[in-house]
């Protein structure tokens, strides 16, 4: 079938099966032509499918030679009807991986749920023994809690007073005032289950429990901090507190692991486009302005760019991992740059709808969304007949 973009609010309900593979090839191109990192060996990517997590994926395997297992959960294609983008995104992956001759075998279902960290142990124990990197990148809104049952829905609230400030409709252009009532304690609760640490605990507990992390192992998991501009809708509202739940288990994490004298880290990237990103009040407008701010400086990256130069230049280097004073891996360096944020700060005051498209890099947010489902990808005949069934090898 003739596959186009069908929109609805902030999502795309379709995704086109040949971009979303030409993107993952892209990027493993671009993870090859940095050269080979002295890296881990054998990872499992909990949230491997889109984002950072498919860029951790894609790092280890093309940039380290790593064996990697993968766990998801995404929609498969139905005759006439598209699958997820990570899932076309995982085939592609696989499949590139087996012309590598690297090991890649996934998992897709609720990574929050007990089945699925079994399946997962004992697909390690089959196949790999031990892991030696766990990459934490689950980017849920809801989930079912494995022991009480309860299912928790994360909102996205500013905690204490009414939050009011631009954003933008990035699908129009149009820049207009958002007022956003502030969230109660059951909001914040839930927020923090869906989006906290616990799960990452989880994990690593199972795996510690199994005996399937190697000596030395780390963990990493992904946060996000940002300028003043969004603290109140993101860093001091609901996601935020979410995201010091999640930093301080870093810090018990570490404590469990000193046993195979292993390492938890939160690395705190930087501000991207993302199906999630893309419905945060504020978070739009502030990325349109940072990406032509970072363009024209000669430092904007994309995700693979981000988790590459985490990967050379902080994880796996002869030095210790440089961290800031409350254990963070700041790769959101160039982005928080004070140089960088001045001016955005400044492009922020003067942004209405007539000016953004001058002041902002609005059409290049657009195209990083597109391109999230596989469409504007250059290289790519959306005018072509695909075939929408695609299977992923090496699924379990």
């Amino acid at each position: 079938m003739v596959i186009e973009p069908r929109m609805r609010g902030f999502i795309c309900l379709t995704s086109h099966p040949a971009g979303c593979e030409q993107n993952v090839i892209n990027q493993i191109e671009y993870v090859k032509s940095k050269g080979q990192i002295d890296g881990p060996k054998k990872v499992l990517v909990i949230g491997a499918s889109t984002g950072f997590g498919l860029a951790s994926r894609i790092t280890s395997a093309f940039g380290s030679n790593a064996s990697t297992i993968g766990v998801f959960f995404e929609k498969a294609p139905q005759e006439k009807k598209t699958a997820s983008p990570g899932w076309y995104n995982s085939a592609a992956f696989q499949d590139q991986a087996k012309k590598a001759g690297l090991y890649a075998k996934s998992i897709n279902g609720d990574a929050f749920s007990e089945e699925v960290k079994n399946k997962t142990i004992d697909l390690i124990k089959a196949d790999l023994g031990k892991i030696d990197l766990v990459i934490y990148s689950l980017a849920s809104p809801v989930r079912t809690h494995p022991v009480t049952g309860v299912t928790h829905r994360s909102v996205l609230k500013p905690i204490g007073n009414t939050f009011t400030n631009k954003t933008v409709d990035f699908h129009t252009g149009i820049v207009s005032d958002i007022t956003i009532t502030p969230s109660n304690e059951e909001d914040i609760e839930n927020t923090v289950a869906v989006m906290g640490g616990e799960d990452w605990e989880m994990w690593i507990d199972a795996l510690l429990k199994a005996d399937v992390l190697a000596e030395n192992a780390m963990t990493v998991a992904y946060s996000y901090i940002g300028p003043g501009l969004t603290e109140a809708v993101y860093r001091k509202g609901t996601i935020g507190r979410a995201k010091d739940h999640l930093e301080a288990t870093a810090f018990q994490i570490s404590d469990k692991l000193k046993g195979i004298h292993g390492k938890a880290y939160v690395s705190v990237n930087k501000a991207l486009v993302t199906q999630a990103s893309s419905a945060i009040p504020v978070i739009p407008l502030y990325i349109s302005l940072l990406y032509k701010t970072m363009k024209e400086k000669g430092i904007h990256e994309g995700c693979i760019e981000q988790i590459q130069r985490l990967f050379s230049e902080r994880l796996y280097t002869s030095q210790n991992i440089p961290t800031d004073e409350n254990g963070r891996i700041r790769i959101d360096d160039w982005e928080m740059r004070e140089d960088v944020q001045q001016e955005v700060a400044a492009l922020w005051l003067d942004a209405t709808t007539e000016t953004l498209p001058e002041l902002g890099d609005l059409q290049g947010y657009k195209s990083d969304f597109l391109n999230l489902f596989g469409f504007g990808i250059s290289g790519v005949d959306y005018a072509e007949d695909v075939n929408e069934v695609v299977e992923i090898e090496g699924l379990q």
